[in-house]
C-alpha cells in the first residue's frame, strides 16, 4: 500500500472539498423550513422543492458526468476537477452572506445549476485518479480508503456543524471550499490514463485503413463527447459491468429517496432539530470512517469484492427498513451503527466496474456509473417526495408515517439481490489483447 502515499494530495483535496459539502447538511433543512414555512415542523413545499431540485440535478449529472469523465481521459483529471470544485463555492457563499427567503431562492437556483456539473463529477474524477495510480489488485482497498477520507470529512463536518451557528456554518463551508480548490490547483499533480489503447473495450473494425477519413472517425467509440450509443455499448460489453450498473441504479434510487425524505420524516415524526440530525450523521460518519479506513483494507484482499458488496447492501437495506418502523426517537440513533458495514457497497461496486475496462477508459467507466446513479436520483424524488409528503400529512390514506421509507427499502433490496448474482471475472487488462471486444 506504499503507493497510497502518492495520493496524499488527492486525499487532502477530497477531505477539504467533502468537509465543505457535509458541514451544511444538518443546517440546510432548518434553513429551508425557515425560509419557506417559518415556525412549522412539516412543510410540503420544502419536500417538493427539495425533490424537484434533486431530480433536476440528477438530470444534469446524467449528461455531464460521463462527458467530464470522458474529457478527463483526454485532458487530464486535475484540469477537469477544477471546474466542479470552483463552481461549488458560489451557492455556499450566497447563504454565508444571507439566509432570507430571497437569498434562499437565489441559492436554490445557483445550487441546482452548479450541482448539475459538480454533484457526481468530483467523486468520478477522484476515482479515476486513483485508478490511474493504483494496480488492480489494490484498487478495492484504495477506493475504500478514498471513501474513508470522505467519511472522515463527513464526521468532521457534522461535528463542526454541531457547535457552529447556522451563519457560521455556511461561512466556514465557503472558506474551506475555496481552500480546497486552491490546494488542488497548487499541489495535486496532473495524471493521464496509462496503458495501450489496444486494451480498450471497444475498438475500430479490423482492417480499417487510417486513410478512411471521416468514416474511420465515426466508428471510434468513446469520442470526446460520448453518445448514448457509446454508453450502451459499454454496458453490453461485460456482464459484470452491466450487473454492477443495475446495482448502482437501484442503490442510487434508495440513496436518492433517503436524501429527499428521511430528514423530513424524522423532523415530522420525532421533531428532530439541526443538532439531532447532526448527532445521527456523526454516528454514521464515525462508524463509516472506521470501517473504510481500518476494516476495508484488511478485508478486501481476503474477501471478494462481490461478497463485500452484498454485505454492504444488506446492511443498508436493513437500516432503511428499521428506520421506516422507528417507534421511538432513539431508534435512528441505534441503527446508525449499521453504517459500519453499509459503506462497503460504493467502493466495491466502483472497483468491480473499474476492472472491467482498460486503463485508458477509467474516466469513461466511472462517469458512466456516476451517470447511472444520477439517473436514479432523477426518478427517486419524483416517486418518494410526493409519497413522503402524503403520508406525513393529515390526508394520508392510512397511518404509516414511514411508508415511503419502507418503499425506499424495497429499492435497496433489489440492489442487494442483484449483487448476489455478480460473479468474479478476470479484469480486462489480464486478458489477451486479441480477446478485446470490438465495436
Amino acid at each position: 500500500m506504499e503507493k497510497l502515499a502518492g495520493l496524499t494530495h488527492l486525499f487532502v483535496t477530497v477531505l477539504l472539498g467533502s468537509f465543505s459539502a457535509f458541514i451544511v447538511i444538518p443546517a440546510i433543512t432548518d434553513v429551508t423550513m425557515s425560509a419557506l414555512c417559518p415556525g412549522k415542523d412539516e412543510c410540503s413545499l420544502a419536500i417538493y422543492l427539495s425533490g424537484f431540485q434533486q431530480a433536476i440535478i440528477g438530470l444534469g449529472t446524467v449528461v455531464m458526468t460521463p462527458v467530464i469523465g470522458n474529457l478527463s481521459d483526454e485532458y487530464g483529471r486535475k484540469a477537469l476537477l477544477t471546474i466542479p470544485m470552483a463552481l461549488s463555492i458560489i451557492p455556499l457563499a450566497i447563504l454565508a452572506y444571507s439566509r432570507t427567503t430571497t437569498s434562499f431562492y437565489a441559492y436554490f437556483v445557483i445550487r441546482t445549476l452548479t450541482a448539475m456539473v459538480g454533484e457526481g463529477s468530483i467523486n468520478c474524477l477522484a476515482l479515476a485518479y486513483v485508478a490511474d495510480n493504483i494496480s488492480e489488485g489494490q484498487r478495492a482497498s484504495a477506493f475504500g480508503v478514498l471513501s474513508g477520507v470522505a467519511s472522515a470529512a463527513f464526521v468532521c463536518g457534522t461535528l463542526a456543524a454541531r457547535f457552529l451557528s447556522t451563519a457560521s456554518t455556511f461561512q466556514v463551508a465557503t472558506l474551506v471550499s475555496m481552500i480546497a480548490t486552491v490546494y488542488m490547483r497548487v499541489f495535486l499533480k496532473e495524471t493521464f490514463p496509462k496503458g495501450d489503447s489496444s486494451q480498450a473495450l471497444l475498438k475500430k473494425e479490423p482492417g480499417m485503413s487510417p486513410d478512411d477519413g471521416n468514416s474511420s472517425e465515426k466508428i471510434q467509440t468513446f469520442k470526446k463527447i460520448p453518445s448514448v450509443g457509446d454508453l450502451i455499448s459499454l454496458l453490453k460489453c461485460r456482464a459484470a459491468f452491466s450487473q454492477a450498473a443495475v446495482v448502482v441504479f437501484f442503490n442510487g434510487l434508495a440513496e436518492g429517496g433517503l436524501q429527499a425524505s428521511l430528514l423530513y420524516f424524522l423532523k415530522a415524526r420525532f421533531h428532530f432539530n439541526k443538532n439531532q440530525f447532526a448527532d445521527i450523521m456523526l454516528i454514521v460518519g464515525v462508524m463509516g470512517t472506521i470501517s473504510q479506513l481500518l476494516f476495508m483494507p484488511l478485508l478486501a484482499p481476503r474477501v471478494s469484492e462481490e461478497k463485500l458488496l452484498s454485505i454492504g447492501l444488506f446492511m443498508g437495506c436493513t437500516n432503511i427498513f428499521l428506520n421506516s418502523i422507528a417507534w421511538s426517537f432513539w431508534v435512528p440513533y441505534a441503527i446508525a451503527a449499521l453504517a459500519a458495514f453499509a459503506v462497503f457497497a460504493n467502493p466495491c461496486v466502483r472497483s468491480i466496474a473499474s476492472k472491467q475496462v482498460g486503463p485508458n477508459e477509467q474516466g469513461k467507466a466511472q462517469g458512466c456509473i456516476s451517470g447511472i446513479s444520477s439517473s436514479a436520483q432523477i426518478i427517486s424524488p419524483l416517486i418518494f417526495s410526493p409519497l413522503t409528503a402524503l403520508f406525513l400529512s393529515q390526508g394520508a390514506p392510512f397511518y404509516f408515517p414511514g411508508f415511503s421509507i419502507m418503499c425506499i427499502g424495497f429499492a435497496s433490496m433489489i440492489a442487494f439481490i442483484q449483487s448476489t448474482m455478480i460473479r468474479a471475472v478476470p479484469p480486462i487488462s489480464s486478458q489477451p489483447t486479441s480477446n478485446s471486444i470490438e465495436a
